[in-house]
């Protein structure tokens, strides 16, 4: 059937189409409509908030090792994550789209399996993280056509990411066609709380755990441990995984139902893009007055308002270079789907917004795969533009 002769009644039922002719969603996917942000969100935030720097169950390096653990993504994050695992006597497996990304994790001890069934099937736990869009490639290039005509470009994009962690959970050779009763998936990515919640039902519906635990911080902080879990879903996974976080980070939050993690994540990284931008336009602007730009960033670490990205990122910026810790895509993308979770609840966010179009500009000179800190580059170039 020609493209041009498919129609449909509403965006609800366009995606319901859509996933109905894309062989890469699994069948048990298919009889509801796909939304990056529920009409009306399904965000609980629990009465009590479970807080620690410390596992209450704290293991022996033997104890570690008598539960397998699976780990799905070898990117900037999921690689340092998982060698930490590793270095704390973890019987860890691994997998990654490119092998060749896990054989420095597999030079350290780690096993390798050639697909997220294998390893969910091997393993009693297993963690993803999932942030490259590349991911999303495995759908058919039809059903990519399809989904390119029908949808807002805004919208699409949404979508785009949300299948990158759709179609390794649960597409061909997925992790719910190895995962089982009396296992767990632990989701450490950031997506939105409708992608959670989807993924969430197709594990559950395995009879396994789910447990969301997107973080907060960047490569170094995943390099020393440092990194902070905001988790939500079944309690007892949380507890059996603990000792688990305990390595990989240096705090956790349990903030009760799915979807509460996935919120509590686009709504800190929302700030810090925001926080990122409105730096970026301090340092311009002392220079542009005659001042001395790393002195700025000696007061600004200095007082009230100090992050520690200020001083981090602060005198690479002032020399435009942007070592690459959080790439600004994964930003831009962390600020348009809080602006949709905004939205989805009627919260004005013009400072949030404000900031995603400089990220959007930044993207579109190249930047992509650039530092977060680069989004300067496109205050610079609008400086340019006015001259």
């Amino acid at each position: 059937m020609p493209l041009v002769s498919l129609s449909f009644a509403s965006s609800s039922s366009k995606a319901m189409a859509l996933c109905s002719i894309c062989p890469r969603i699994p069948l048990r996917f298919r009889p509801k409509p796909i939304s990056p942000f529920l009409s009306k969100p399904q965000i609980c935030l629990a009465y009590r908030v479970y807080s620690s720097l410390q596992s209450t169950t704290p293991s022996t390096r033997d104890e570690l090792g008598t539960v397998s653990i699976g780990f799905l993504g070898m990117g900037i994050m999921g690689s340092p994550m998982a060698q930490n695992l590793i270095k704390a006597g973890c019987d860890v497996t691994v997998w990654n789209r490119t092998k060749s990304k896990c054989d420095p994790l597999v030079g350290l001890g780690a096993k390798y399996k050639s697909s997220p069934e294998e390893v969910t099937a091997t393993c009693d736990l297993t963690f993803a993280m999932l942030a490259d869009p590349e991911s999303a490639v495995r759908m058919s290039h039809f059903c990519l056509r399809l989904f390119f005509f029908y949808f807002h470009s805004i919208l699409k994009q949404k979508l785009y990411f949300a299948f990158c962690q759709i179609d390794v959970a649960c597409g061909k050779n997925g992790a719910i066609f190895g995962i089982s009763s009396g296992k767990g998936y632990v989701d450490v990515s950031t997506v939105d709380v409708a992608s959670s919640i989807l993924i969430s039902k197709q594990i559950k519906d395995t009879g396994a755990l789910f447990l969301e635990a997107p973080v907060s911080g960047s490569k170094k902080p995943a390099e020393d441990g440092q990194l902070i879990f905001l988790t939500a879903g079944d309690k007892p996974l949380y507890e059996k995984a603990a000792p688990f976080l305990d390595i990989m980070g240096k705090s956790k939050f349990y903030l009760g139902e799915v979807g509460n993690g996935a919120a509590m994540k686009l709504v800190v990284n929302m700030i810090m893009g925001s926080m990122m931008a409105s730096f970026a336009e301090g340092i311009l602007l002392s220079q542009k007055v005659g001042l001395d730009p790393n002195v700025l960033v000696e007061v600004v670490s200095q007082g009230a308002i100090n992050a520690p990205m200020y001083s981090l990122k602060g005198p690479s910026m002032i020399k435009s270079v942007y070592p690459t810790a959080f790439p600004l895509k994964h930003q831009q993308k962390d600020m348009r789907l809080a602006l949709g979770l905004a939205e989805s609840v009627s919260q004005s966010t013009p400072i949030a917004a404000a900031a995603n179009e400089l990220y959007k500009v930044a993207k579109s000179y190249g930047l992509s795969d650039e530092d977060f800190s680069a989004v300067i580059e496109a205050l610079k170039a609008a400086k340019s533009r006015e001259a």
